[in-house]
């Protein structure tokens, strides 16, 4: 069996780091904008906008080198869990990310 997803999209806001509940890991939730590669009804390419979880120094590198619409590439797996909103249990689906590459072209502020 294999629970494996690879997505390419925009960061759709600037990544911080923070400590996890237990205070052993740091932890960056990351959330990038994906197209489709089809037009819907309208004509239009529809976007799907992902939750994804990176820990410790994945979370801290794609902290310190990317900003909010720069493109990466994530690698990781699909995780669900069980999280209660107004006393209802939904499902949860998260992309947990082994691997974050970092594609877009542009140099720093700093660097011009």
């Amino acid at each position: 069996m294999l629970n494996q997803i690879i997505l390419v999209g925009r960061l759709t806001r600037d990544i911080s780091v923070n400590k996890s509940n237990n205070g052993n890991n740091k932890v960056a939730t990351i959330s990038i904008a994906v197209p489709r590669s089809f037009k819907n009804m309208d004509g239009v390419y529809d976007t799907d906008f992902i939750d994804c979880v990176a820990f410790d120094s994945i979370a801290e590198n794609t902290s310190e080198y990317c900003s909010k619409g720069d493109i990466v590439g994530i690698k990781g797996r699909v995780q669900s869990k069980i999280v209660e909103k107004e006393n209802r249990k939904e499902n949860c689906i998260e992309i947990i990310c082994e691997k974050i590459t970092f594609l877009s072209n542009k140099q720093k502020e700093a660097d011009k």
